[in-house]
Parts: structure tokens; sequence; C-alpha cells
């Protein structure tokens, strides 16, 4: 769409996206009574205060390294500063996720620009016409993701052509972040800080791969590829350098199933290690499919990859309870007693 066009529907743009989406603050809360008083209850309330507790174990477990996995959007929905402060708290140790998440959500916003609160009912030829995405009730200005693809490609130019894991490129984006980013605090820029790596497996499936492709085009000859194979060596390196783990998955998708496989990866190396110790996730997926996103941690379980003992499936929208968890677990304060993993230097580059 070019500049003609854009200014033709700019009044109803700005009307359409007028409300920002606001991050919840789990440091403004204290979500300990609730989860005291769920964990009295049954069903998701229930089991929603069985994972806190699981996730708080987790933090008291001084051999337990803590993975969390992001899918889905609720980066978008709210969440975005929640996931900043797990990493600045020392609640998680390293992250595997979708690339949208980490990309199209995160160093998005960390450029500047915003998700915006609309409806699920808005007519979707409008937005399409008004050059606007629609995450259910969320919108985004498809000319700045356009911007943010853009950004990917520059920075891109500016590296050396070789290949490179996400976590590498990804930690590329960091660097960028901390002199020249809008936002400060955002997931990238903290991980960075605080030497936590970030996997994203499906890497070019968001704004990341628009911008790599671009990048290849206009250097056809001497490019940068993203090895995702050299990555799962590197998850699977920080698993076996982990003497228990713990998951705490939002979502399913590929980083579920990446991070639960190092397992079996490990054991396929001849490596002795032990299978996930602690295991939570939030899902609104049924099992019934017997898709692998929708698994259930017991079924997982039978793969080899996660322990029964201390699992807990969450059956909610995820915006909806994990910053009840995330309150409960920064208020209980186990995360100032642990040590900190800094996965991020295991690595040379």
């Amino acid at each position: 769409m070019d500049k003609k066009d854009s200014s033709k529907i700019g009044h109803n743009k700005k009307s359409l996206l007028k409300k920002p989406v606001e991050h919840i603050d789990i440091k403004s809360f204290d979500a300990r009574k609730i989860i005291e008083g769920m964990a009295k209850m049954s069903f998701t309330s229930r089991d929603t205060a069985r994972a806190a507790d699981i996730f708080n174990e987790m933090l008291k477990d001084k051999d337990c390294s803590i993975f969390l996995t992001l899918a889905g959007s609720t980066s978008a929905g709210g969440c975005m500063n929640l996931y900043t402060d797990l990493v600045k708290h020392n609640m998680v140790d390293a992250i595997v996720a979708t690339g949208a998440s980490i990309i199209d959500m995160d160093f998005f916003e960390a450029l500047g620009f915003k998700h915006y609160q609309g409806s699920q009912f808005q007519d979707d030829n409008e937005l399409r016409n008004n050059y606007i995405d629609r995450i259910y009730d969320t919108y985004i200005d498809e000319e700045e993701l356009q911007a943010c693809d853009q950004k990917i490609c520059d920075i891109a130019n500016t590296l050396e052509p070789r290949s490179y894991t996400s976590r590498e490129f990804i930690k590329e984006l960091g660097k960028y972040l901390k002199s020249k980013g809008k936002k400060k605090d955002s997931l990238i820029e903290a991980a960075y800080d605080n030497d936590v790596p970030i996997f994203c497996p499906a890497f070019t499936d968001s704004s990341a791969g628009f911008g790599l492709v671009m990048h290849q085009e206009q250097n056809p000859n001497k490019h940068l590829t993203i090895d995702s194979i050299r990555e799962f060596r590197e998850l699977t390196e920080i698993k076996l350098k982990s003497k228990q783990s713990g998951l705490l998955m939002i979502g399913g998708g590929v980083p579920k199933n990446f991070i639960q496989d190092t397992v079996v990866c490990a054991e396929l190396l001849g490596k002795k290690v032990d299978m996930h110790k602690y295991a939570i996730q939030i899902t609104v997926a049924d099992t019934r499919d017997g898709a692998c996103s929708s698994s259930t941690l017991k079924e997982a379980s039978s793969w080899g990859k996660v322990d029964t003992t201390k699992e807990q499936m969450v059956f909610a929208e995820a915006t909806s309870v994990l910053p009840l968890i995330a309150s409960d677990a920064y208020h209980r304060k186990n995360w100032k007693n642990r040590e900190k993993r800094s996965f991020s230097k295991v690595f040379k580059s």
C-alpha cells in the first residue's frame, strides 16, 4: 500500500487504533491470598493453585533450571511485562518461544510501536482496508509491522554473513535495543542483560522470516542463515548442564515440543539425563485429537520427556490465570535465594 492510499484511510485507522493494550504488572498486586483461596476450590481454580505450588517448588529447588516456553499471543494480549519480570527476578533461566512472541510482539513494541484493544466483531474487510491486522480482539498496525520486518533486515545487513542460531541472532537484537530501543525493559533486552538465552525453533515463521528474506534478497551471495539444528544441540546442552529441570509452558506447539525433546536428544547422544522433573502447561487445546500441541504432560511421560510426579495441566486462557501464578511466585520471594544460571555464557557467541 502506497502513501497515497494510506492517507485516504488515515482518519478511520486512527479511530480504530486509539486504545493501546496496557501490560499487567505482577508486582503491583499480591495474588497469594487468591491462590490460597483457589486451592480450596475445584475445577480450574484448584488446578491453577496447584500449578502455582509447583512453580514455587521449582524456584525453591536449588538444582532446578527453569525453562519458559511461549506460544500464542499472550505477549500482545498484555503479558509482555510479566515475562520481563520473570527474567529480571531470576524466575526463568532459558526461554523457548515462537518467533511471533519474540519478534512480532516483543521486538515490535521495543521499537516503540503498540498493540491496541479492538473487537473480535469488527468487520475484517474494513480492518484490511485500513491496513490493520487482528488477533482476536487486539489490533496491530500492518505498516508498523512492516517497519519491524525492515528493521530485522537492516540489523541482519550489519552482521557477519554466516550461520546463526536464533539464540545468537536474538542476542544481537538485544545488543541493538540496549543502545537504540525506544521502550526499555523488553523481554529481549532483559534476557540480554541477564544472560538468559532465547530460542525460537520456528524463527522464520514471524517478522524475522520476512526481514531475513529481504536480507538474503539484497545479499544473494553473502548473507546470514539460521541453523535450527545447532540451536537444538545448544538447548540440549543446557538441559545436560541442569541437574534438574522444570517447565513453565504457555500454550503448546513447537516451543513445548522442542524443550521436551531435549531429553530424547540427550539420550540419543548417549548422555545420561533425567526427565523434566516439574512441568506446568497452560492451554485451551483439546487433547482428544491427538495433536502434539495439546498432548497432556502425562502423555509426554510415555515418551520419556516429563516426570509425572510434579506436573499440572491448566485448561484455561493463559492471560486469565498466568498473572495470578506469576504474582504469587513474585510475592513469595523464593526467587531471591536462587543461584543465577547465566546460560547465555555457556556459548562463545
